[in-house]
């Protein structure tokens, strides 16, 4: 089956509509037209920070040498346990064979990167133990905290948008509106890939946010917030 006769079949989504079909069938529906290496790759979008194949990366740095990458050991001391595995996952993800998955990881890497700088900023908390990973938005966020837009003007897309976020006193509406952002970059993304697997990628994706707004609860929002207010305290970052 073409992915043009997968992506025909589908209900339209849109950013701020709710989610018109379930992941379950969703996912069923994939596992039975994709191939293997798309299965695989679609399996990697759906990976967190505390999945097994992540874990098993932390212990085998943490015991030899042998195959540490060269961020690790300022990785380990500078981040929390938290945001090592979170920096991990990006690192992981954005090796992936499949292009579309290392754009997805390099621009959440990069989006939260930047909410937790206005954060830091914000809140005068020490920007130097959240920011992750060693990339060039990354380092430019490291060097330029005090200036209004980071100096990322003409690097990072919707950075106006991103920063505005911060603002949003409540938690649920801040994520909503972060996932807005990225049903943007999907779009734009894919825009010329009509009926490719990026299309089909890029549908899971925001399906997927529009479920995960679907069962999340005010008090689930509220709880959130607390949480991040806490972990911010202590140094631990904002997460995807």
């Amino acid at each position: 089956m073409g992915y043009e006769y997968i992506l025909a079949g589908l209900p339209e989504l849109r950013a701020d509509g709710e989610a018109p079909i379930s992941m379950e069938s969703l996912l069923t529906l994939f596992s039975e037209s994709l191939s293997e290496k798309d299965l695989e790759a679609l399996h990697s979008l759906q990976m967190r920070n505390d999945d097994e194949v992540i874990l098993n990366l932390q212990e085998q740095y943490n015991d030899s040498y042998i195959g540490r990458p060269d961020w690790w050991d300022d990785a380990i001391n500078r981040l929390s346990e938290e945001d090592l595995r979170t920096q991990l996952l990006y690192e992981y993800g954005k090796q992936n064979k499949c292009r579309f998955v290392r754009k997805w990881f390099a621009y959440n890497q990069d989006l939260n990167n930047v909410m937790v700088a206005t954060i830091c900023r914000k809140h005068g908390f020490d920007v130097s133990k959240a920011i992750i990973g060693h990339n060039e938005v990354a380092e430019i966020l490291r060097k330029n905290l005090p200036q209004k837009d980071f100096g990322l003007a003409g690097v990072m897309d919707n950075l106006p948008e991103i920063m505005a976020v911060v603002e949003v006193e409540n938690l649920r509406e801040r994520e909503k509106r972060l996932d807005a952002i990225r049903f943007i970059w999907l779009e734009d993304t894919t825009r010329f890939n009509v009926f490719s697997i990026e299309n089909v990628f890029a549908y899971y994706l925001e399906a997927l946010m529009l479920h995960r707004w679907s069962i999340l609860t005010v008090e689930q929002g509220e709880k959130i917030f607390r949480e991040l207010v806490a972990d911010m305290k202590k140094g631990v970052r904002l997460e995807a």
